[in-house]
């Protein structure tokens, strides 16, 4: 795998930039806390998978993959 680099000083579109990040796969993680006066009430993970989509395969026709 080859990793095209930006020249220091150079201006990239943000179509370009998600392009890249598409194009070689990114997984987006984060946590959403939420609480009431201290007491933890809901803890939601999240994880966002971007990836080109010949590389991530078919996705069966009675829902989603990985069952």
């Amino acid at each position: 795998m080859t990793v095209e680099r930006v020249p220091v000083g150079e201006d990239v579109a943000l179509v370009d930039l998600v392009d890249r990040l598409i194009g070689g796969g990114v997984v987006v993680t984060g946590d959403v806390l939420l609480s009431l006066a201290g007491v933890d009430l809901v803890y939601l993970g999240l994880r966002l998978v971007l990836a080109p989509a010949h590389d991530v395969g078919p996705v069966p026709a009675g829902g989603r993959a990985g069952r």
